[in-house]
């Protein structure tokens, strides 16, 4: 048995993807369909049970990384001397005081997604 996980794009097709963000789209049009998944090289984290998240639009980028690390600090157990990070597209970390909705449009896959991956630091001093 394979201790691999397969990622998001690897479990659903294109056409998959792109059928359930017109879905999504249709019955949430305020909110922005986002993947967050463990970061490839992440060795502390454990994955999340869900990758699928709907976020409000107008939601900043600061209070998204608040709600994510409350969730990823109770689901995750994550230890005191680690900090996490959030990822856009594997590569970028995005300004706080924008919104979701402005992020999406400048980010979004061609699926029509949002990909963020969350990866832990250890924070200095521990």
């Amino acid at each position: 048995m394979s201790l691999t996980v397969k990622k998001f794009k690897e479990k659903y097709s294109v056409a998959e993807r792109i059928h359930s963000v017109d879905t999504i789209k249709r019955r949430h049009p305020n909110k922005v369909p986002i993947i967050m998944e463990r970061y490839h090289a992440e060795k502390h984290l454990p994955i999340l049970d869900r990758c699928k998240f709907l976020v409000p639009d107008y939601l900043t980028v600061a209070e998204l990384v608040k709600i994510i690390s409350n969730i990823i600090r109770r689901r995750l157990q994550l230890h005191p001397s680690q900090t996490f990070f959030l990822l856009v597209n594997e590569r970028n970390i995005a300004s706080g005081s924008m919104t979701i909705g402005q992020l999406y449009q400048q980010e979004q896959d061609l699926d029509g997604f949002l990909y963020i991956v969350f990866a832990s630091q250890d924070v200095f001093g521990h």
